[in-house]
């Protein structure tokens, strides 16, 4: 498929960026905010995902009701999530239907009442979501791992928040959150799909043309990452973990050889882990590895769920695992399928609209550029078997292991020393 990308920098700052599909009758449309958890202090933790469910409660001549008929009037898609770097607002319409979607997004970024009344029925809310996370093992022990390892860190908090902090964000700090970081200088709107460059820009100028350009988010110096072993003690069918090590960042030159690593180790069906832990011995019913990759820093992590009987079995095998990949080449056929499974996922999740935006705008927000389809493929391509085995080496140490686990568990029975890969 022949797309066309084109960017735009405003006066003030704001950066447009647009991949034409000529093909596709559909435009997501989406408007990043460089606002998240990681620029957040610690006292207000969660305050850019409170912001982001506010923003939706109404502006100063829509309603909550009246933004979700207008969307649906159209047939299209609205929504928004914050993560540790970003927030994103977006929309899926029919191309016609872009000028309806900028006008909504923008009137919700520019003109939110943020009623008190509305305040503090979102906090509650967000207080159930919290309340959810906390009940729900599987997600709180992905969290509590983020904050093992970068503890001391705002890249280990929550993007949720705490109960705590949740309790202390009021209308006069959202107010300074969005004038602090709702600038010209932190917004990039993208859009992917049936759209034109130029009449994305027009639209975009005329209703931002009076946002101050302000000033860039400035990040703290890059976090340590931290080994840990910890246990939190709950009556539950499974334990659930995760076990990490350190990762690469998004903008390092190794973060391609971590991605094929990461697929062998335990991306798919066809991974180490799933056949050797699932298929052969039966232990999990769920367990795969993840990249948590951030501007500066980045982990690699495996989750599982299994009984507390096969707990001890289980890390063994997964380090073993580990061990083998530091210590030996992989084939050549399985660095080949391996490619092959990394360039097909990236073409199949390019046929989407949405993801083609978040493409735009995640290498805008990390890299400052864009690599086309092709020049992707072609650093895919490039990673041999020994800038594999080099980086695994690196990065899978016994200085670099942590593990986090949640279930009915002797702490004792899990000294520190426990977890090694020598």
């Amino acid at each position: 498929m022949r797309t066309t990308f084109e960017k735009t920098t405003l006066p003030n700052g704001l950066r447009v960026i647009s991949e034409r599909m000529p093909a596709l009758h559909s435009v997501s449309v989406g408007f990043w905010v460089e606002a998240g958890s990681r620029y957040e202090s610690p006292s207000l933790g969660g305050i850019s995902h409170f912001l982001e469910h506010m923003l939706f409660r109404g502006t100063e001549t829509r309603s909550a009701q009246d933004i979700a008929r207008e969307i649906d009037s159209v047939g299209g898609v609205l929504n928004a999530f914050t993560d540790r770097e970003f927030s994103c607002y977006y929309a899926k319409v029919l191309g016609d239907k872009l000028p309806q979607a900028i006008d909504i997004l923008s009137d919700l970024l520019l003109h939110s009442r943020l009623d008190p009344v509305d305040i503090e029925k979102e906090r509650r809310v967000i207080l159930q979501e919290l309340h959810m996370v906390e009940d729900s093992p599987d997600d709180l022990i992905h969290d509590l791992h983020s904050e093992s390892i970068w503890r001391g860190h705002p890249l280990g908090q929550s993007v949720i928040g705490r109960q705590k902090t949740v309790h202390s964000i009021g209308r006069d700090e959202l107010l300074t959150l969005l004038s602090d970081n709702y600038c010209g200088r932190n917004l990039i709107v993208c859009a992917a799909g049936d759209v034109d460059h130029q009449d994305l820009v027009s639209r975009v100028e005329k209703a931002f043309h009076d946002l101050p350009a302000g000033s860039h988010v400035t990040r703290e110096l890059a976090p340590d990452y931290r080994s840990e072993l910890s246990i939190v003690s709950k009556d539950l069918e499974q334990v659930h973990l995760c076990l990490g090590c350190r990762g690469v960042s998004q903008v390092e030159t190794d973060r391609y050889a971590m991605n094929l690593l990461n697929s062998v180790l335990g991306a798919g069906m066809s991974s180490r882990l799933f056949q050797t832990i699932r298929e052969q011995h039966g232990l999990a019913y769920s367990i795969y590895s993840y990249l948590n990759n951030h501007s500066d820093a980045g982990a690699l992590t495996v989750y599982c769920g299994t009984a507390a009987e096969d707990v001890p079995q289980l890390l063994s095998m997964t380090l073993k695992e580990l061990r083998t990949l530091k210590n030996e080449l992989i084939s050549d056929d399985q660095l080949e399928r391996t490619k092959e499974q990394l360039k097909g996922g990236l073409l199949l999740s390019l046929e989407s609209t949405d993801n083609r935006m978040s493409r735009l705008a995640k290498s805008e927000i990390f890299l400052g550029k864009h690599y086309d389809l092709s020049a992707l493929i072609e650093k895919i391509d490039m990673v041999t078997k020994d800038d594999m085995l080099q980086l695994a080496s690196r990065l899978f140490t016994d200085e670099n292991l942590n593990l986090q686990m949640i279930g009915s568990l002797d702490p004792a029975a899990y000294p520190a020393d426990c977890l090694t890969l020598s």
